[in-house]
């Protein structure tokens, strides 16, 4: 049998260090940890993938290793950390919610709770998917939460904070994890790729953070497509085949035409992206991103807005010195309008090829408004 391991589990943060986009979290949890100033129930909060279930495993590991580095670390090697590690820890217990959302499955855990821990401090009880529980056993919960036994903490993750009732917030120190950002996760997957001889463009790795929508598993699950697809070579041109995406260059293009005034050789080119299958709601979305990020490279303080490799981003301010902002907005107006018709136009390929002429007139339109 194959000793394979996805990326998402081989690479998972298991120090606050390692943890990617949550910086400002982990500091919080490492200041409580050295204070001894841990509340005991918490509530990680944000979007999939963004490293609640980790924290809380790394947060459970260092508050009972038995020798913590000066960094407030677990070191790994003490018989509560090596326990840990190989999963028969007895001082950690992992519900799911979203499967174990009835009262039977909290009074089981509440009946565990009494019970001391037999190597550390604490007892961790890591509910995932909180909000799933039914309200009964939140009610049933909340005697529990408010008035643990010394050595219980709770962790409750969560993607649907609103769904959680009030009286368990007040009574949980809530955390809200960000979404990681497209740089973050880029340079985490080049350190990836490094550890794992892998030659890898930062462009592709730009695209394929892009792509996770700021979800590192996300990234993570791409990454291990892409590499059973190219093999040790991740070049940006086998990403936007793998992932089906667009590439920067034909919306470069496209912008030419339209400051060109170029009808023909717009149609001709979207033309060319249909027959390569792509939607044409597809094409507006990213062409409406292009402009935006025209926009955005227009203002030296907004640039930072625009997350794409360097290269691209070279691209975007070189041609946005060729573009105006009036015509910028009136070009999204002009989308917009498109992109709110598209699902209801009985002819959508006709609706896109009149957005793409109105775009070639724009500059003329402009004139005639100053004239």
């Amino acid at each position: 049998m194959s000793d394979y391991i996805v990326s998402a589990r081989k690479y998972r943060p298991n120090t606050f260090d390692t943890l990617v986009g949550q910086m400002a979290i982990a500091k919080t949890l490492k200041n409580a940890i050295a204070n001894d100033q841990l509340a005991q129930a918490f509530l990680f909060c944000g979007s999939r993938g963004v490293g609640k279930t980790s924290t809380a495993r790394i947060l459970a590991k260092t508050i009972n290793c038995l020798d913590r580095t000066d960094d407030i670390e677990a070191c790994g090697k003490c018989e509560s950390c090596v326990s840990f590690d190989e999963g028969s820890s007895l001082n950690v217990y992992e519900l799911d919610a979203a499967s174990n959302n009835s009262v039977e499955d909290i009074r089981r855990l509440i009946d565990q709770v009494r019970i001391p821990p037999q190597i550390g401090k604490y007892k961790v009880y890591i509910i995932d998917e909180v909000h799933m529980l039914s309200t009964s056993a939140f009610n049933a919960f909340l005697k529990t939460l408010e008035e643990p036994p010394k050595h219980a903490i709770f962790i409750l993750a969560t993607t649907e904070k609103h769904k959680i009732i009030p009286t368990i917030l007040s009574r949980c120190q809530i955390f809200d994890f960000n979404r990681i950002k497209v740089l973050d996760i880029a340079d985490h997957l080049s350190k990836i790729a490094v550890k794992e001889g892998i030659d890898a463009e930062s462009e592709a790795l730009h695209l394929i953070a892009q792509k996770a929508d700021g979800a590192l598993r996300d990234a993570l699950s791409i990454f291990d497509q892409i590499v059973s697809f190219t093999g040790k070579t991740i070049t940006y041109k086998s990403v936007i085949e793998n992932l089906h995406v667009l590439d920067y260059d034909y919306f470069f293009r496209l912008v030419d035409f339209a400051l060109q005034e170029d009808i023909p050789s717009s149609l001709l080119l979207y033309h060319e992206i249909m027959d390569f299958g792509f939607d044409g709601h597809q094409f507006l979305v990213g062409l409406a991103d292009h402009y935006r990020n025209l926009l955005i490279c227009k203002e030296p303080k907004t640039i930072e807005l625009l997350e794409v490799a360097e290269n691209i981003k070279v691209k975007f301010l070189e041609q946005t010195a060729k573009i105006d902002a009036p015509h910028i907005l009136r070009a999204l107006g002009v989308i917009s309008a498109a992109d709110s018709n598209y699902k209801v136009s009985k002819s959508q390929r006709l609706l896109v090829e009149l957005t793409l002429m109105q775009l070639c007139s724009i500059k003329k339109e402009l004139e005639k408004k100053k004239d």
